[in-house]
């Protein structure tokens, strides 16, 4: 990650510095994540987890190679996703109890995407048009979004990074996409947060949360559904160019039907909860690699033809989400001379395996030259890519263009400690930055360079 920051000595862990040391899930392990790696792939790229698979007689593994990641997220059917065991409880013998206990997004899923090929006629044919290839339909938008909250601190010279550009930017363009209004956007921001509760306060690999933070998330999550359903009904009555409208008119062809109430409730969960958190941790990181990669600044405001390089350089050295165990050995299995029996839980560490020098080379640089540069795997890869990364990348491009038009000096403002948030994002807490407004502030630009 380059330098040491001032929170590696805030942090309540230790920095490791053998593999008995490490630890990447504990309190402070943030902190400490990239010393971590290289112990791993240096002393054990295959790390075993006793008693930490989904049972306790079952184990978990930690991959941290990229071509393991690799080859595992490009395989669903020999490495299923762990989603596939709550999907066979709803489709099985004991589906009414299981049903109490899923959320809106699982019970949709179950009958709209329960197998790959189901998940790949999803996405192809109700996802892609909004958040996938077709999300160049929104840049003006976004351009507009970004330039309204550039406004509100242009002329200060100093700014919170994170609260007044990083955050609230993805969280107005997938309200925009979704037709919340505007002034709903604090309950989706209080929404959005609490779906991710188990990413950020969860224990362990597996996120698990008590039984008291699960209470205390369902009565965040109280009214959303209503919420949601309140704005499916109103856009059946009157559509109007946003997603939740296309839901309610399109056929889904895979199915040979229409979308019931609850299925697109559940499609607007998904889209809540992936399209918020990976564009702000990775415009937080950006911000930050732009401080301390000296002329960096200058020569992307010179060449943007350079910018997009940079982008997936950033999210490859600093994964805006840095590992989940999402994934299960349908059979026993060999990586790296390790031998991993079926029915294990596997971690896959994408952080780490961006930074896989096998892989990579000079992986902890930033080279704007670097063939394939959209190789790494921070929107993880195969046919359950993130869905919604071409969106990111499409508000990551923009919100750039326009604050390297606006901003000619960027760098650390006094104060910042750069402690993280808990859980598997890679986000800092706050990022205080100091600026020089670019000569020319009036010249705006609507297209995606």
């Amino acid at each position: 990650m380059g330098r040491k920051h001032p929170n590696h000595d805030l942090s309540p862990m230790r920095c490791p510095v053998t593999l008995a040391d490490v630890d990447l899930f504990s309190p402070g392990a943030q902190e400490h994540w990239y010393e971590a790696y290289e112990i791993l792939h240096r002393d054990a790229p295959v790390h075993r987890m006793p008693g930490e698979g989904l049972t306790r007689d079952t184990d978990g593994f930690i991959l941290t190679r990229y071509e393991d990641v690799a080859r595992v997220v490009r395989d669903p059917v020999r490495f299923p996703p762990t989603i596939t065991l709550a999907l066979e409880q709803l489709l099985g013998p004991d589906a009414e109890k299981a049903r109490r206990h899923a959320n809106a997004m699982v019970l949709s899923m179950a009958t709209l995407r329960p197998t790959n090929e189901l998940y790949r006629s999803h996405r192809q044919e109700l996802t892609d048009p909004w958040v996938g290839p077709g999300a160049t339909r929104h840049a003006e938008r976004i351009t507009e979004l970004a330039d309204e909250l550039i406004d509100g601190w242009i002329d200060d010279g100093e700014v919170e990074f994170i609260s007044q550009f990083a955050r609230p930017l993805p969280q107005r363009v997938m309200a925009h996409i979704l037709g919340f209004p505007s002034e709903d956007l604090a309950a989706l921001e209080a929404w959005g947060t609490a779906q991710v509760t188990p990413f950020v306060h969860g224990r362990g690999h597996r996120n698990l949360i008590s039984k008291e933070q699960a209470a205390e998330q369902r009565e965040a999550l109280a009214g959303f559904s209503e919420y949601i359903q309140e704005k499916v009904e109103q856009r059946r009555r009157d559509p109007r160019d946003d997603m939740i409208s296309f839901l309610t008119g399109v056929t889904y062809e895979a199915l040979g039907r229409k979308l019931t109430d609850s299925e697109i409730c559940g499609v607007v969960y998904a889209m809540v909860l992936g399209g918020l958190e990976t564009t702000q941790y990775a415009l937080d990181q950006q911000a930050q690699l732009l401080c301390e990669r000296e002329g960096l600044l200058g020569t992307l405001r010179e060449d943007r033809t350079k910018l997009r390089p940079f982008l997936e350089e950033a999210m490859r050295l600093r994964a805006p989400t840095q590992g989940l165990s999402t994934r299960i050995t349908s059979q026993d299995e060999e990586f790296q001379g390790v031998s991993v029996p079926k029915g294990s839980l596997l971690h896959l560490r994408w952080g780490a395996a961006n930074l896989d020098a096998e892989a990579f080379e000079n992986p902890s640089e930033v080279d704007l030259g670097r063939k394939a540069v959209t190789r790494h795997l921070a929107f993880s890869a195969g046919p359950r890519v993130c869905p919604g990364a071409n969106l990111s990348r499409v508000e990551q491009d923009i919100a750039w263009n326009r604050l390297l038009d606006r901003i000619e000096h960027l760098e650390y403002a006094p104060g910042n400690d750069f402690q993280h948030q808990p859980g598997i994002m890679l986000g800092t807490l706050e990022l205080k930055l100091r600026f020089t407004k670019a000569p020319d502030p009036s010249q705006r630009s609507s297209r995606v360079r």
